[in-house]
């Protein structure tokens, strides 16, 4: 099951109506129904936000290696003709090896230590949201050498 059909079967066995837990999450009803049907993917915070509504743990929703493999997607997707893994991998070394130093080690800690957003940016002494920025200009610049990759 997807991450949304589990928000909806978890809202549905707490007895929730979507208006409900989009009034406890301070959400639109509109964007509760797009993470129910898939067209929008909650973040992690999200994730955490509706399993402290309904008093669980966030991984019953999602996992952190789903969670993980979705933020990064995109990237691979753009490579998916690179269907050699050890080719992959040796072009994702090459990859981080090109970016700075801050920017590969807190790519590193996201992606291969499994952090927070919110734990890396207290390691690094970032707030939150700048670590976020890193992390989405490093998976756009990954996104562009994939595909460059693929195609050469």
């Amino acid at each position: 099951m997807d991450i949304g059909g589990r928000i909806a079967e978890l809202r549905k066995e707490n007895g929730l109506t979507q208006q409900e837990l989009a009034d406890k999450l301070f959400v639109s009803r509109s964007l509760i129904c797009k993470w129910e049907s898939g067209k929008r993917q909650p973040d992690y915070r999200s994730v955490e936000q509706i399993a402290g509504v309904l008093g669980i743990d966030p991984g019953r929703i999602v996992s952190t290696e789903e969670l993980l493999l979705e933020e990064l997607s995109d990237c691979v997707a753009a490579g998916s003709r690179t269907e050699d893994k050890a080719a992959l991998t040796a072009g994702m070394n090459e990859f981080l090896y090109s970016l700075p130093a801050a920017a590969c080690d807190i790519f590193v800690q996201r992606y291969r230590l499994r952090r927070t957003p919110g734990e890396i940016g207290e390691m690094y002494g970032l707030a939150e949201n700048h670590v976020r920025t890193i992390l989405s200009r490093t998976r756009k610049k990954l996104k562009k050498y994939l595909g460059g990759m693929a195609n050469g």
